[in-house]
């Protein structure tokens, strides 16, 4: 017993320091991560969450995103410290335990919650959780959640009977979003038209360089908030310009009055911080469809999140044309995949941008792997973007999967009769001369109606 004494006062310099040192008269070697059983000591130690993330050796980002604070929060109460309402997004680690964070980027406002407290109240990644915490002390990185007071907006007693995302059954979207809202702007009336958006929607806009894609997502979100207002508008920007994120920022919170979300990363920022806001941005979206919503995320780009993803992934030793890991290409999928319309119960649609005639070979590989997995194409024209016809839409390439479950039959017949009135028109004259047509009149309704008048 001497001979375990003396060793447990030893100051070790590999790490296996003493984390208890009050209570000397008790052995001095407890809560150090050892266990006596017999005068012998368990094979190798066992971690506890002060002590899980000091392998240096192991991810730094998930690390330090997820280092546990040096106290038990459940244990504190109102008494031990100041608190404060807090709230946020879950993000869960692979411990278990998670933080709560008002925004969809490390913060310093980040809350942490223990794993009992997650499998408590039965929470899930992208719950929003609201609740009282404990204020960090001077040597703490994270505010402690001291209870839960709502998920959702809602009780917390209801989370309990919650459906789960993947029980629920997809079925083809058949109810129409539909955009116009107005004479302006034509891009929304001429997707109403070429290539319409069901809920439920899976949709790509296939676009070049400067073609207007990013004018076209916020007139697509300008549309849904104006004309319904029940359904979530959430904004996923993936390695972006710090401007464009803020312009975005400010025109998503201007047309849904502060209700919608923008999830971003810029450019300059690790790859496993842009798919980790990818992925909490997804989980948040499969939350408000689960409580019934309709959700409609706009996602730029496909693109840059299978390129951030091919370098975050562990390689498979495989490589594709254009230095891309093949393994890479699963997880934008399963994404982009999400997307569907439920049988009764709500719908997640995802539009997300893909860029082509970048000249790199990787970009092109990312649409061709895309490219049959969407039920909806709005392709943009560089030819037509040169020339300064906006929107530069590509009205021959562009078009809907069943979209005949989305017009009424009489409005059906009609852009039928204008699909037939274009195809006889060469090329460069189809978009131009049906946006000249559009210009001339108020509504879509009243355009239709001016094609059977020959």
């Amino acid at each position: 017993m001497s001979r375990v004494t003396s060793r447990s006062s030893r100051s070790y310099s590999n790490g296996y320091q003493n984390t208890n040192r009050q209570g000397g008269g008790q052995g001095g070697y407890q809560n150090n991560g050892y266990q006596n059983q017999g005068g012998g000591y368990q094979n190798g130690y066992q971690n506890n969450n002060q002590n899980r993330y000091q392998n240096q050796n192991q991810d730094p980002y998930r690390r330090q995103a997820f280092r546990a604070p040096s106290y038990n929060p459940e244990q504190s109460t109102d008494q031990d410290g100041p608190s404060e309402a807090v709230y946020g997004v879950l993000d869960t680690s692979p411990e278990g335990h998670g933080l709560l964070r008002p925004t969809y980027s490390p913060s310093t406002k980040d809350t942490y919650i223990s794993a009992s407290q997650i499998r408590r109240y039965y929470l899930r990644p992208g719950d929003f959780v609201e609740g009282v915490a404990r204020v960090p002390k001077e040597n703490e990185r994270y505010y402690g959640l001291l209870r839960v007071e709502k998920v959702n907006g809602k009780p917390i007693e209801e989370m309990e009977k919650r459906v789960r995302f993947e029980n629920l059954t997809p079925v083809h979207p058949d109810e129409k979003y539909t955009l116009e809202s107005g004479k302006e702007p034509l891009s929304t009336r001429l997707i109403d038209l070429v290539a319409p958006i069901g809920k439920g929607q899976r949709g790509m806009i296939v676009s070049p360089p400067k073609a207007g894609k990013t004018t076209i997502t916020k007139e697509i979100a300008t549309g849904v908030a104006k004309n319904y207002p029940d359904s979530h508008v959430m904004a996923v920007l993936i390695g972006e310009r710090p401007e464009e994120v803020t312009e975005i920022r400010r025109h998503i919170e201007s047309i849904t009055g502060g209700k919608g979300e923008v999830a971003a990363s810029n450019f300059d920022e690790p790859a496993e911080e842009q798919t980790r806001i990818a992925e909490l941005a997804l989980e948040r979206a499969k939350r408000l469809v689960e409580d019934g919503q309709h959700v409609v995320i706009l996602l730029d780009s496909i693109t840059r999140l299978a390129r951030a993803y091919n370098l975050a992934i562990p390689t498979s030793g495989r490589t594709l044309s254009g230095g891309f890991d093949p393994a890479a290409l699963y997880p934008p999928k399963r994404f982009f995949g999400a997307a569907r319309n439920f049988e009764g119960h709500g719908s997640l649609t995802i539009i997300g941008t893909a860029l082509v005639d970048t000249g790199s070979r990787m970009d092109d590989l990312v649409y061709e792997e895309f490219k049959g997995t969407g039920n909806m194409e709005l392709v943009l024209d560089r030819t037509l973007a040169e020339r300064r016809i906006f929107p530069s839409i590509d009205v021959q390439r562009s078009g809907t999967r069943k979209e005949e479950l989305l017009f009424t039959p009489s409005d059906y017949q009609s852009v039928i009769v204008m699909r037939r009135m274009i195809d006889v028109l060469g090329k460069d004259e189809r978009s131009q001369l049906l946006i000249e047509r559009l210009k001339k009149t108020d509504s879509n309704k009243e355009f239709l109606a001016s094609l059977k008048e020959g």
